[in-house]
């Protein structure tokens, strides 16, 4: 489940809202901005520190970690909801933080972890495919899975495992649909590739049809035209022995 320690803080101070240029200021200054809002209060643009992000993203429980959120002399409990890296250093560029009462539900995507063996891929050959590792709950801030195991090992050719089979509890509720597949075991496609021997051989094949029946049609015209040659032919000899 998520947890609440007194290491899990960020502090942050407010910033200016701005430009580009504004937030590239910020992270010269070695801060990321970020934007804070949730619990009835109007949104607030503030300045982090990208280590304490980056701690608490690679946390156990990720981006579902519940912090203490420092501002202004105040505390209060805080969840990351969205973040952007630089797509070529991955340098984090901003974040949104989300103030939460630990007393109200709230929906979060989970991971979804396969474990075990399939028997379809030990005794019959297959291959294990995941098709969602994530599935979206609704529960108490508190009672946040750090991800959902799930028991793969029955799992042969035929069956598909869907979010209705994932394990259930009283402290949360599935929203992702139930009768989405997660996980199955398909066959290993095998890839036929042309060897160069099969390759120079069909392109020395010669092209026999069309010139059968070039042939064809030829002798079937001298065929046709024989008669009348011989009957040419006759008519002469009579004319010359008259």
């Amino acid at each position: 489940m998520a947890t609440v320690t007194d290491n899990n803080t960020l502090e942050a101070q407010p910033r200016t809202a701005g430009n580009k240029n504004a937030a590239r200021r910020v992270r010269v200054e070695g801060k990321i901005p970020a934007v804070v809002y949730g619990a009835g209060q109007d949104s607030l643009p503030v300045a982090v520190d990208p280590r304490q992000v980056t701690r608490i993203l690679n946390s156990e429980t990720g981006h579902n970690t519940i912090f203490d959120l420092t501002l202004d002399g105040s505390k209060t409990k805080a969840m990351i909801v969205d973040w952007q890296y630089e797509p070529i250093k991955g340098k984090l560029l901003h974040i949104d933080v989300k103030r939460i009462a630990m007393d109200k539900k709230l929906a979060v995507m989970v991971p979804v972890e396969l474990v075990g063996e399939p028997a379809g891929v030990k005794q019959q050959g297959g291959i294990l495919e995941q098709m969602l590792r994530e599935v979206e709950i609704e529960c108490l801030p508190g009672d946040i899975p750090s991800h959902i195991d799930v028991d793969v090992s029955d799992l042969v050719f035929g069956k598909v495992l869907r979010v209705v089979d994932l394990p259930h509890s009283d402290k949360f509720k599935f929203l992702t649909d139930e009768n989405q597949p997660v996980a199955h075991v398909t066959v290993v496609k095998e890839e036929v590739v042309a060897t160069p021997e099969a390759v120079a051989a069909e392109g020395a094949t010669p092209a026999e049809p069309e010139v059968i029946k070039k042939g064809k049609q030829e002798t079937e015209e001298e065929g046709a035209a024989a008669p009348e040659k011989a009957e040419k032919a006759e008519k002469a000899e009579k004319k010359e022995k008259k």
